[in-house]
């Protein structure tokens, strides 16, 4: 037992995954000396109902000038964020002068098409190398981490916002409530913070065992996400469900009494409490889905390659760390990872050291097989990859259960 990051109460673990390296600390040949490593378990908070880890690594080690991933680099997500963009400057952007800020703004995929408006804005991210490409694109970027000092410098520099949005970034924060500081340090009185993360109810019922890991500090859902917000002094006003990243929720955030709350936060919260989200038996379940996740998976990649199929992988993503050293995968069984992503090919993947190859390397010549980590994109990958299907090759898929497609 521990005591949550959020109200004090008594966290209670039910799920362990061992040791494990930073999720996006890819290694270079011949310098994996020196590694980091930390336990990786997860706990329920039996008074606020927040899901999180119980042990954190620090967010220098995480999100810092080399971190790898780009958001541009998946067509589904850049189309996704385009459209995000385009909601605010039609509702909340549409009045005289507004200022928007992005918390953890990457590659300024979102905030590009809020730029081509001529809407003022300023991403926010502590990666120096995400902040240049973001630049490049002609977004306004600031490399910090966004908190109560650094939400004070931009109020004071560009006055308060209209919107704040975040996604997938709010809950990588262990010391979330000085986020929600720097929220009501800049946030104008009408203003909306809108986040968007992944849900927990979906992560259940899938039993995406791998969306726990060293970035994804917090699971949220609805339930917790109120109590969290209240305890800074905002009321959440409004939740949708997204198909993005395997099932996600995006959170509508304001000051009280500032925006009527929509009627499907109530609705929300009755279907959680149907789910026992707040239960710690249905994590308790959870955990034991993911051991036969991880011997099946095992148990299937030992048997195609004693039948001298090829394996490798494909997607190179942070949940994948989780995945592959929770199951023990090593180069024996999946000899290389293909991922498009270049900072990350000719690097060796986090705690296993399998290579990371280019995209080129999957067809020559094709593997047998291709065990997807990147099942949240596997609609996209597999109609990019249709040769590979065509030529006879198949999927190796892990989430709800181990499938072959």
């Amino acid at each position: 037992m521990s005591l949550c990051r959020i109200c004090g109460g008594t966290v209670t673990e039910f799920v362990e995954f061992g040791r494990q390296p930073i999720s996006d600390a890819f290694l270079v040949p011949g310098r994996t000396d020196g590694e980091y490593f930390y336990h990786l378990a997860a706990g329920l908070c039996q008074s606020c109902t927040m899901v999180q880890l119980l042990a954190e690594v620090p967010r220098e080690m995480m999100f810092h000038e080399d971190y790898p991933y780009r958001t541009s680099e998946s067509a589904s997500m850049a189309k996704h964020f385009e459209l995000v963009a385009k909601r605010f400057l039609e509702t909340e952007l549409a009045g005289p002068d507004p200022f928007v800020v992005e918390i953890g703004s990457n590659d300024g995929v979102m905030l590009k098409t809020i730029s081509d408006a001529g809407v003022r804005h300023l991403g926010v991210d502590p990666s120096a190398g995400a902040a240049r490409a973001a630049e490049r694109a002609g977004v306004r970027a600031r490399v910090d981490f966004f908190e109560k000092t650094s939400a004070a410098a931009i109020r004071q520099a560009d006055g308060p916002a209209k919107v704040i949005f975040s996604a997938n970034t709010f809950s990588h924060i262990p010391y979330i409530g000085s986020v929600l500081e720097g929220v009501g340090e800049l946030l104008a009185d009408d203003g909306v913070f809108v986040f968007e993360e992944r849900y927990l109810a979906d992560i259940v019922a899938s039993k995406a065992f791998d969306q726990i890991y060293d970035e994804h500090y917090y699971l949220f859902c609805v339930r917790s996400v109120r109590n969290l917000v209240e305890r800074y002094g905002f009321e959440l006003v409004d939740v949708e469900h997204l198909a993005v990243h395997g099932g996600a929720a995006r959170y509508t955030v304001a000051r009280p009494g500032a925006r009527r709350p929509n009627a499907a936060v109530a609705e929300f919260l009755d279907r959680e409490a149907s789910l026992g989200l707040a239960d710690l038996a249905t994590f308790t379940q959870f955990a034991a889905n993911a051991k036969v996740i991880r011997d099946d998976l095992m148990t299937l990649l030992r048997d195609l390659r004693a039948k001298g199929k090829t394996i490798v992988g494909y997607g190179a993503t942070a949940k994948s760390a989780t995945a592959i050293n929770y199951c023990g995968i090593t180069t024996e069984l999946v000899p290389y990872v293909c991922d498009s992503t270049p900072d990350k090919q000719g690097k060796l993947m986090p705690g296993s050291h399998i290579p990371v190859r280019p995209p080129a390397a999957f067809s020559a010549p094709y593997p047998d097989y291709a065990l997807l980590f990147a099942w949240n994109h596997a609609e996209e990958v597999m109609a990019k990859e249709k040769e590979f299907q065509e030529s006879g090759g198949k999927w190796i898929l892990y989430v709800p259960d181990v499938h072959v497609v």
